[in-house]
């Protein structure tokens, strides 16, 4: 069966992140995407020049029409900008039994803010507690516990732990700002933690890292394999994608990933 993966998030006309990057990573982890969009932006590879928010209402009348149709086998939730737009997330999507990966976007690759600094609270107090799996990055781990930024391994496991006390049932906290040989990622539950780490790819090429995972993760998620697996094989994915960015040419600043690299590879194109 395939999984119908839905994710609610911002919009990158550049396609590199936000709802176009999930769209194809869902795609070419074998899920049918579908897609509730909570802001237009403005962006390319080179910084975030406007955002404009969708209403409450919009938001809402997306998220019914799906529910009223569609089965929907796992959720990842990306930008959602301010409080509102994070009290109508939650308040639409109650009731739907359906695992949540929050991704929790606050700033862009090129240091816009994506999530207002006051929707913090919002974000730690009424989602998180929601969410099946968290996916931050160390800037987001240490922005939502108000702390420092994780400079190794260890603060990274104390950062997560600390996340998942909030009342998510899992934390993946990925260590691409550490900047060491290998890229570190940890997976905390509620059976310990499992390390994952893939070969650290230099390129500039790194928009929409977090959107691609996260998505993927949801993707396998919705295929039915069990967290730290459904993991692993997300890692893989990204890993594989950043290793092949350089194969695009997309703007000036921090091009995107190679989404469909795989499919490049089995087909030889």
């Amino acid at each position: 069966m395939i999984p119908n993966i839905l994710s609610i998030a911002g919009s990158d006309p550049s396609g590199g992140a936000g709802i176009q990057a999930d769209i194809k990573a869902i795609s070419a982890n074998d899920g049918y995407a579908m897609a509730v969009i909570t802001g237009l932006t403005a962006q390319n590879t080179q910084g975030v020049t406007a955002v404009d928010m969708v209403s409450p209402a919009m938001i809402t009348a997306q998220i019914k029409a799906i529910r009223d149709d569609i089965r929907i086998d796992a959720i990842k939730i990306g930008m959602l900008g301010d409080a509102v737009t994070i009290a109508t997330v939650v308040e639409a999507l109650e009731g739907v039994n359906a695992p949540i990966i929050l991704d929790p976007v606050m700033v862009a690759k090129g240091g816009d803010r994506l999530l207002a600094a006051e929707a913090v609270t919002a974000l730690r107090d009424t989602l998180l507690p929601r969410a099946t799996v968290i996916t931050p990055n160390l800037p987001e781990a240490a922005d939502l516990l108000g702390e420092g930024e994780a400079s190794d391994t260890n603060t990274m496991q104390i950062q997560g732990q600390a996340l998942r006390d909030l009342g998510c049932k899992a934390v993946l906290i990925k260590g691409g700002h550490l900047g060491d040989a290998d890229a570190t990622d940890l997976l905390i539950t509620d059976d310990g933690m499992t390390t994952l780490t893939a070969t650290r790819h230099r390129t500039k090429n790194t928009h929409g890292t977090g959107c691609t995972l996260s998505s993927a993760l949801a993707t396998q998620i919705g295929h039915g394999h069990p967290l730290p697996d459904a993991a692993q094989r997300a890692k893989a994915y990204i890993s594989g994608a950043i290793a092949k960015a350089d194969q695009l040419s997309v703007g000036h600043g921090h091009g995107p990933v190679h989404h469909f690299h795989a499919h490049q590879d089995r087909t030889g194109d």
